[in-house]
């Protein structure tokens, strides 16, 4: 992996997504459950003509969960932890699981460490090299 610079604030911003990544998930189930079986809420065109979505419905569920911006900022996330996740070796997503995933989370750094057999310092810069990655992918500096 590359070594990039990220502000203080994506970093935090990056480690908070990771902490919240499978709420994340759950988030997007929902969402798109809502526009595919929500209400249709209030029809503003009252007395109006035709709205601009198509008439088939295939096509107007695809454009409603493509357009969504809110689905499509969490997918984002949701990709880039992914894509970096599955590209990593078992003792780097065994970090991420222990320090990240694990519910309640019961280990300090130091823990984590012990648990991968290396150092405090090797655990931190493993976290570093991560987050940085993901940053990196959704496009986040």
């Amino acid at each position: 992996m590359t070594i990039t610079k990220i502000r203080k604030g994506t970093f935090q911003h990056v480690e908070s997504e990771l902490y919240a990544y499978h709420e994340t998930r759950k988030e997007i189930i929902r969402l798109e459950n809502d526009l595919l079986h929500g209400s249709k809420g209030d029809d503003e065109n009252v007395g109006g003509g035709r709205g601009n979505l198509p008439g088939d419905p295939t096509s107007r569920t695809a454009i409603l969960l493509s357009s969504h911006k809110k689905l499509e900022q969490l997918q984002n996330i949701v990709d880039a932890i992914e894509s970096v996740v599955d590209r990593l070796t078992e003792d780097r997503k065994k970090l991420i699981r222990l320090r990240y995933w694990e519910k309640p989370q019961r280990l300090t750094w130091d823990g984590v460490a012990a648990e991968l057999h290396v150092s405090r310092r090797t655990a931190l810069n493993w976290r570093d090299e991560i987050v940085r990655a993901i940053a990196e992918k959704i496009g986040w500096r």
